[in-house]
């Protein structure tokens, strides 16, 4: 090897070292606001997805994640203003129209809420929050008294979720209440098993045997 070939080698090593290393470790640090609120730490992912914002208002990650976050922290209005620009960015992004149907529902905006949550089942039916977009249906039905179409909902989340106790004895709520007592008692029974001390199960069990005792 020649020494001006060598020293080329040597200078572009150099090249390598004072200034691409830097910038990979400075890619390497950077924060990351998805594993914050995977984390728990809502208020961080806030920050991060925010600072990204400024640099970028066009970043769809941004907006999923700032608007989860903001949820999280019961901000919901200003969790609306963030998934709104986000499904200006892409009207058929599924996290965003889940996202607006949870907004909707913890404000009390039931046949929006409902709407957008059968925009998901209609765009993503195995999509990955698919088991929380029915067990809200399931709950929004409840509100507005149409128990059998909470029946059909919750039945849907259990099937997709078999281990949640809670969810088990809502639907055990819809059933009572839509006059199934003996799927109801199947559904707080299930509830019961998977979690012994749910009291509302536990109270929903007896009066629907008392009720059917009663007959």
């Amino acid at each position: 090897m020649g020494i001006n070939q060598f020293n080329f080698r040597y200078h572009l090593l150099l090249i390598i070292v004072f200034f691409i290393t830097p910038l990979f470790l400075i890619a390497q640090e950077k924060p990351d606001a998805l594993q914050e609120y995977r984390n728990g730490k809502y208020e961080e992912a806030v920050a991060i997805c925010k600072q990204e914002l400024q640099e970028n208002p066009s970043n769809l990650e941004s907006y999923v994640v700032l608007s989860w976050s903001l949820v999280k922290l019961s901000r919901y209005d200003e969790a609306l203003g963030y998934a709104k620009k986000g499904l200006e960015l892409n009207r058929f992004d599924v996290r965003v129209i889940e996202i607006l149907g949870e907004i909707a529902y913890y404000q009390g905006k039931n046949t929006e809420a409902i709407r957008y949550f059968q925009q998901y089942i209609t765009l993503a039916p195995e999509g990955s929050r698919i088991d929380v977009v029915y067990y809200f249906l399931g709950e929004l039905y409840i509100r507005l008294g149409r128990y059998r179409h909470a029946d059909i909902a919750l039945s849907t989340a259990v099937r997709f979720v078999s281990g949640n106790a809670l969810w088990w004895n809502r639907l055990g709520f819809a059933r009572e209440n839509a006059g199934e007592l003996r799927n109801a008692i199947t559904a707080y029974e299930k509830a019961l098993a998977l979690n012994p001390n749910l009291a509302d199960a536990q109270r929903g069990l007896e009066r629907c045997r008392q009720s059917l005792a009663g007959r």
